[in-house]
This record gives structure tokens, C-alpha cells and sequence, in this order.
């Protein structure tokens, strides 16, 4: 039985099979002792994504040092509000941040973790997620790919939507809007949209 560590583009945890491309954590240990969740979905405001595999590492999903997150892909992983690595992904950090200083930056993030957001469709840059009719859906060029915990797929054009509520928090937004490329699942770019 999978663990309940599997996470959604709105931030929630689930149990499912499909483990993804990524993992991180949100700043520590929130799991209890049977490896189970109780109403806890953080330790801290330090939000992260690494990378699935990091110089032969290896730790338990939900040992003692932290709960590991798990998702299809980066763009699933900002969606849900977490940041780069700045340990096994230093580089894509530093692009990420900026001259922004992460403390400043992980709590101006924690807030619209936790707020709705809705956003005019036409303006949202590649990688932005939006809700549309209860499913997730990630904006590539022309179109939103809606997304699963295995893959991206059913492509319908960003042009049919005017708005739409907003997953990926606007202070990600922007940062994607900036010009940050986000690491895809591989679905995103072998389907007939791409």
C-alpha cells in the first residue's frame, strides 16, 4: 500500500501509486511514528524540490529526519508551493531566487499557500497551473495539458478559458513569468501538442 506522501498541484498529500520525478519535503518531520499523516501538512515554511536521486543518498520516505514529498514533475512541485533545493539543486536555486533571501521569500510564499488565487488565463506564463471543472491543468504555449500523477495528457486550448483559479502561487508565477524553466514531465513534450 502506497505511503500518503504523493503530492497534488493544490498542495494536498495523497496515497497512490505513482511515486513521480522529484521529491522534497516542507521543512522537516510532520508524519507520525506508523508512517501515517495526521492534520499536520508541514514542519516548516521551507517548502522544497530535489531531486529524486542525489549522489547514492538514500533515506527512508517517512524515517526520522523529515516526511519526503513526492511529484509527477517541477511544475507539479511549484504548483504546490514548494522552491529548488539549494542542496542537491543549488543551481536551479540560485536562478529561482534571485537576490531574494529565502527566509523573506519562503514566508511571503507560505501565505499564498494557503490563499485562492484566480488569474486571467491569457496572461500565464509556461508552467503556471490552473483548476478548470475540478482537474489541473499546466499551461504549455497555446495550451493547458491536464495533468495526473502520471503524466500530462487531453490538451485543450488556453484560449477557451478566460479565467480560471490560480494554482501555482502569483509569487511563482512571476518568477516563471521572469523567464524561470521549470523541469517537465516527459508527457508534456511527446503528445500531439507538443
Amino acid at each position: 500500500m502506497p505511503l500518503q506522501n504523493r503530492v497534488q498541484p493544490d498542495g494536498s498529500i495523497v496515497a497512490v501509486p505513482e511515486r513521480g520525478t522529484m521529491l522534497g519535503n516542507r521543512g522537516g518531520k510532520f508524519h507520525r511514528p506508523d508512517r501515517t499523516l495526521g492534520k499536520r501538512r508541514w514542519a516548516s515554511r521551507h517548502w522544497i524540490a530535489c531531486e529524486l536521486r542525489y549522489k547514492n543518498m538514500h533515506h527512508e520516505p517517512m524515517g526520522e529526519g523529515y516526511t519526503s514529498l513526492f511529484f509527477l514533475d517541477e511544475v507539479t512541485a511549484l504548483a504546490a508551493g514548494h522552491r529548488p533545493c539549494f542542496f542537491c539543486r543549488r543551481l536551479e536555486a540560485k536562478a529561482f531566487l534571485g537576490a531574494r533571501k529565502v527566509p523573506e521569500f519562503d514566508d511571503e510564499l507560505h501565505g499564498q499557500r494557503l490563499a485562492q488565487h484566480e488569474a486571467s488565463v491569457a496572461g500565464l506564463p509556461d508552467g503556471a497551473m490552473i483548476e478548470h471543472e475540478a482537474h489541473a491543468y499546466a499551461v504549455k504555449g497555446s495550451r493547458l495539458l491536464r495533468w495526473s500523477h502520471s503524466r500530462y495528457g487531453l490538451a485543450i486550448s488556453k484560449a477557451s478559458l478566460k479565467k480560471a483559479r490560480l494554482l501555482t502561487p502569483p509569487l511563482v508565477t512571476a518568477i516563471l513569468a521572469g523567464g524561470y524553466q521549470p523541469r517537465w514531465h516527459t508527457s508534456a513534450t511527446s503528445g500531439d501538442w507538443a
